[in-house]
């Protein structure tokens, strides 16, 4: 089978990728090893940038999720700091008036009506149920040799990488490092009977005292139930030896700002696991005749965990290069390295803001003491608000200023 561009992985980078590129009439094929619709261990928050990246991909696919019962409308974020101060971020000022900025829906349900689009449109042929398990490189393109595929291998002259955080691509031919201090393991599970959940879908992230530097979550869903979870990062976990099944149950039954409102809690199904590899340094994302997209690339937000809409912008960057790329019959890594420009043109400040902000969870006093200056500083809480919402972040965040007048708690500076 030959294309143009393989894409490998079909969830929400993958998919934006294809259907970018179907767009811009661009035949690809897209390899999928699960068959959908498939689940994905995961917040399920889709967060203003999601909604908005997917109203410029398929403005009619977003009204369908919108309108879908499995979603929850979402107005904004509440950060509990490790006092049970809690800080909450609204996405817009007007909530609960007009239509939600985000929602919160199950990734089997989100996942499978993106996958099931991209499947129609013009362009885009699907391989569904196979792995590829080899990749081999000649002046022609690709050679990707699919594991017991009726279709034989695919020749493609492009290679988009979309296939996850265990993507073997990314690990072993485009030797993407990784380094434990910038991975973090999670566990997720769903309850029914969760008592205090907001009214508005605003999603929570409990920084407690005995998780630091990692949070646990409490996403609402529509029917009272919840998406609950917590993240550590991978070197702590290893350190520590923490069972992390054990420790949200523990945590729970029996924290005090836990287990009153999980008291009559049923959970549904089993705790499931997932690796979260986070944005860090700025490492080449593209190589000759190839680019890596979404967690493939490690993109992950270091403080909020939000790696939906950071692949789906990457994938549709992907898609946009490789268009290029292709009248220009140009596939080499100096050509590619566009990609990275654009990548992190878009998402380089806010990933290096949330880098400063994770460090605060390592000291539960300077994140109680940030809490609190936020709560009286509208500045730090903008902030904090555009890395879910989409808005450009303010100039200001480059100045030591910004920093100054948070610590001294005067108003930001214009």
């Amino acid at each position: 089978m030959r294309t143009e561009v393989c894409i490998m992985g079909g969830g929400p980078g993958g998919c934006a990728a294809a259907l970018r590129l179907s767009a811009l009439g661009v035949p690809c094929v897209v390899v999928e090893r699960a068959r959908f619709p498939r689940d994905k261990v995961c917040g399920d928050a889709l967060s203003g940038k999601v909604m908005r990246s997917l109203e410029r991909l398929d403005a009619g696919l977003a009204a369908e999720v919108k309108r879908d019962a499995r979603a929850m409308p979402s107005w904004g974020v509440v950060f509990v700091a490790p006092s049970g101060r809690a800080l909450r971020v609204p996405f817009s000022r007007e909530t609960g008036l007009g239509e939600a900025p985000g929602a919160i829906m199950p990734r089997l349900a989100f996942d499978d009506l993106l996958f099931q689009r991209a499947k129609r449109s013009p362009g885009v042929e699907v391989i569904e149920g196979v792995a590829a398990e080899g990749f081999d490189r000649s002046e022609q393109g690709w050679t990707i040799t699919l594991k017991g595929a009726a279709e034989g291998p695919v020749e493609a002259r492009l290679i988009i990488d979309a296939s996850g955080a265990n993507s073997r691509f990314s690990r072993h031919i485009a030797r993407f490092p990784m380094d434990p201090r910038q991975h973090a393991a999670g566990v997720r599970a769903y309850y029914d009977g969760v008592t205090g959940l907001d009214a508005n879908g605003f999603i929570e992230l409990i920084f407690l005292k005995d998780l630091l530097p990692g949070y646990l979550w409490i996403f609402p869903l529509p029917g009272g139930r919840a998406n609950v979870g917590l993240g550590l990062r991978s070197d702590v976990v290893s350190k520590r030896k923490v069972d992390l099944k054990a420790t949200l149950n523990g945590l729970l039954a029996s924290h005090p700002q836990l287990r009153e409102r999980f008291a009559q809690a049923t959970r549904i199904g089993d705790i499931q696991g997932m690796g979260l590899p986070l944005a860090g340094k700025r490492g080449r994302i593209s190589g000759d005749a190839y680019m890596l997209v979404g967690d493939a690339a490690h993109l992950i937000d270091p403080f909020t965990g939000e790696g939906i809409s950071h692949a789906m912008i990457s994938g549709a960057h992907a898609a946009d290069v490789a268009a290029e790329a292709l009248r220009e019959n140009a596939f080499s890594a100096a050509r590619l390295g566009a990609y990275d420009a654009r990548v992190w043109k878009r998402l380089g400040k806010e990933l290096a803001i949330s880098a400063r902000l994770q460090s605060l969870a390592d000291k539960p006093w300077l994140f109680d003491f940030v809490v609190d200056r936020a709560n009286r500083n509208p500045a730090l809480a903008d902030t904090i608000s555009s890395m879910f919402n989409d808005l450009d972040l303010r100039e200001r965040l480059r100045r030591p200023g910004f920093y100054m007048d948070l610590l001294l708690g005067r108003g930001a500076r214009a």
